[in-house]
């Protein structure tokens, strides 16, 4: 389950186009940040994606993604023009390919590689659709199977793409829109595959055009309902529309820190239902994924900032900035879904699993001490926009280390604090995603 959010200029306190994504997996599923180089490629070579290879291009653009470790495709990314893509699980009517092919995450990758602007993201997205479907297992531990919608913005404009096997149609955003795990357009659209209205009437999803919609022709009921989409969308959209005209990078970040039912006493361990935006797992098939990586974007003519968290529960910790033309710092080695603190996904996972076992209490301790340290990053981050490349990895590097120095102090103060008594449901999740994960909480 996942969120994504954009707004346009039009609603910005700075004119920029502001982004931001959960990518929300099951607790194990470690996330990775990688940055690609921009690359050449003889003609015929071959890509290879997740489960099948096809055709490459000649030219492939720089990109900065968060994906799952053992996926080639990427829940969020951006390109060096500016580019930026979020995906979203969709249920459907529509059967879902099993046979191993492009997954969403795929798609979203390749958009990224291969085009310059939104629209033309947009067309790759779907000339790949019309070419080879979507198809194959999405899950890590648990087969999973979906169709994807996809939010898709550039520095001038943003599109919501929505997708059923081949079927598509797409929206231009207007000033603020978030997408969640649940088709969102209805009778009316920008552009559509030529087949989309006639399709769900030879399939009895509709009687004619005049009363097509495709929210409530292609959705599946049951899967849409337990994801809570509707709920998480109405919330971002809320928070969203509070700040309309005011937005800035900072108010996007805690939209992604979003937890319905916020107050001092809140604990994810309430509930076997979930609807937060940032997302905990717990209990049973409705609590099965977290938000595991977070990514905010600003988007300007005069040049790119994106904030990531390169690990889980975005609440419990702190967004590094990392421009495209720089480039990441050296972060080690590439995560498993097993336990690793050599990792910079699991390191987290210690801090993050700890405060789990008394989240007010603990949070607590250091919630202020991590917003103040983030704060810095954002505004030093702002003063330096005009220097050397070299420069700003300098100042990336500076803060990716001086997080996790945070990190391994706010770990040692957390455990000072007793853990609480948690359901035993709940208690009964995480003892097991801690067990397949080799990994003790304290």
């Amino acid at each position: 389950m996942c969120d994504t959010m954009v707004a346009l200029a039009n609603s910005t306190a700075d004119g920029s186009v502001l982004f931001a994504k959960n990518s929300d997996r099951e607790p194990n599923e470690a996330s990775m940040l990688v940055l690609e180089p921009a690359a050449d490629f003889k003609s015929g070579s071959c890509v290879k994606c997740t489960y099948i290879d096809i055709p490459q291009v000649e030219h492939t653009h720089r990109v900065l993604l968060s994906k799952p470790f053992w996926i080639w495709g990427a829940e969020m990314g951006a390109n060096e023009f500016g580019v930026v893509i979020g995906n979203e699980a969709v249920f459907s009517k529509e059967p879902y390919g099993k046979e191993p092919g492009l997954i969403g995450m795929d798609l979203l990758r390749l958009a990224l590689e291969r085009a310059d602007r939104a629209e033309k993201a947009l067309e790759v997205i779907t000339a790949l659709l019309a070419e080879y479907g979507q198809s194959g297992n999405c899950g890590f531990a648990h087969p999973l199977y979906y169709h994807n919608s996809f939010l898709i913005a550039d520095r001038q404009e943003a599109w919501v793409l929505e997708t059923a096997g081949k079927e598509w149609a797409a929206e231009k955003v207007r000033d603020i829109r978030s997408i969640s795990n649940g088709y969102t357009i209805g009778s009316s659209w920008d552009l559509a595959s030529t087949n989309l209205v006639e399709h769900a009437i030879q399939k009895g999803w509709c009687r004619n055009k005049t009363e097509f919609d495709l929210a409530g022709c292609y959705s599946d009921f049951i899967y849409t309902r337990f994801s809570d989409s509707k709920k998480r969308q109405q919330c971002s959209t809320t928070v969203l529309k509070g700040q309309t005209g005011k937005l800035t990078l900072a108010n996007m970040i805690n939209a992604l820190r979003y937890h319905v039912s916020e107050n001092d006493d809140y604990s994810p361990a309430k509930g076997i239902l979930g609807a937060d935006v940032c997302m905990h797992a717990g209990f049973g098939p409705a609590r099965g994924s977290q938000s595991a990586g977070s990514m905010v974007s600003r988007l300007t003519p005069e040049g790119d900032l994106h904030f990531l968290t390169g690990t889980s529960a975005p609440c419990t910790g702190i967004f590094k900035p990392v421009w495209l033309d720089a480039g990441l710092p050296d972060l080690g080695l590439a995560p498993t879904g097993i336990f690793d603190p050599q990792t910079l996904y699991w390191k987290h996972e210690q801090l993050h699993r700890a405060v789990l076992r008394n989240y007010s209490g603990r949070m607590a301790v250091y919630k202020n001490e991590r917003d103040a340290l983030e704060d810095t990053f954002i505004s030093k981050a702002d003063q330096i926009l005009d220097k050397s490349w070299q420069d700003r990895l300098s100042f990336t590097r500076s803060c990716f280390s001086k997080a996790d120095e945070a990190e391994i102090a706010w770990f040692e103060k957390v455990c000072n604090v007793p853990a609480s008594k948690l359901p035993w449901y709940y208690r009964q999740a995480w003892n097991g995603f801690n067990k397949s994960a080799k990994i003790s909480a304290a």
